[in-house]
């Protein structure tokens, strides 16, 4: 995995990005929105097309973006087209839509729906394929990117730049490897909330008040997560012992949490996700 495409130049400011045509106004859409705004790309440079009225009136009332109920003609001038519908929906509007635009960049944040098939669907190359998770909502995600040989260098640079928007980014060289990355970073995040449920309702079955036991669960993640990217060098194991001392409490704690194989059972989790994303994908 690589966190930029590989030997190329910079990529554009933001502010640079040409007019960006979001396919889907949900949650994933909104983030990078916002992100892209946040960045300094002019709201008039983004339209988003929605068939909800609903969604429609709330781009354009919080973000302050175009919403149309449908691509027509006159969005021909769209330079990226971002892909931020459910999978099921995929192949009816791209094959409706492709028509509207110029030729533009595809951008899927869309899980399962293949290069191959997109490009089939929307009769062009030119597709990049993205999955972003819902960190991307407060700028914190984190986003692989797969492109096919076909795709050019400046269009790999268009789509890394949007992903900077949102966090973090990264390359992956096969695309069979997004099924991993979703596995990890994508449903990443409900593992997390996961432990910190379980953190949070043993720190109020103990006796601390509710709020209290979410603090120190969402600080000891994150000031974990810090010092583990502060220390990128060092092993994660190196950094566990760190805290394990002999006889003591976190030793307590891990030999239970070895006992009965919560490490092997969580990556047999990770694997049952990775088969999820191939068989979505259908490969």
């Amino acid at each position: 995995m690589q966190t930029a495409a590989p030997n190329a130049p910079a990529p554009p400011t933001i502010a640079a990005l040409p007019m960006t045509t979001f396919m889907g106004g949900g949650n994933m859409a909104t983030a990078i929105i916002r992100g892209l705004l946040r960045d300094g790309l002019p709201a008039a440079r983004i339209q988003v097309i929605d068939p909800d009225e609903a969604t429609r009136q709330r781009v354009q009332q919080e973000l302050g973006v175009q919403g149309h109920e449908s691509p027509s003609a006159s969005q021909r001038s769209s330079g990226i087209v971002v892909w931020a519908i459910k999978p099921q929906y995929m192949a009816q509007a791209a094959t409706a839509a492709r028509a509207a635009w110029n030729d533009p960049l595809h951008i899927s944040v869309a899980a399962g729906v293949t290069c191959g098939t997109l490009s089939d669907w929307l009769s062009t190359p030119r597709v990049v394929r993205t999955m972003p998770n819902t960190p991307a909502l407060v700028g914190q995600g984190m986003t692989g990117l797969y492109a096919p040989p076909a795709v050019s260098m400046p269009d790999r640079l268009l789509a890394q730049a949007m992903a900077s928007a949102i966090g973090a980014h990264a390359w992956v060289d096969k695309e069979s490897d997004l099924d991993v990355v979703t596995a990890i970073s994508g449903s990443g995040p409900a593992y997390v909330f996961y432990f910190l449920e379980a953190m949070e309702a043993y720190g109020a079955q103990a006796g601390l008040a509710p709020a209290l036991a979410r603090k120190l669960a969402l600080e000891t993640f994150a000031g974990a997560a810090a010092l583990a990217r502060h220390r990128d060098g060092q092993a994660l194991a190196d950094l566990r012992q760190m805290v394990t001392s002999k006889g003591g409490t976190t030793q307590a704690a891990i030999e239970v949490l070895e006992d009965r194989h919560v490490g092997a059972d969580f990556q047999a989790a990770m694997r049952a996700a990775q088969a999820r994303a191939r068989e979505l994908g259908g490969n």
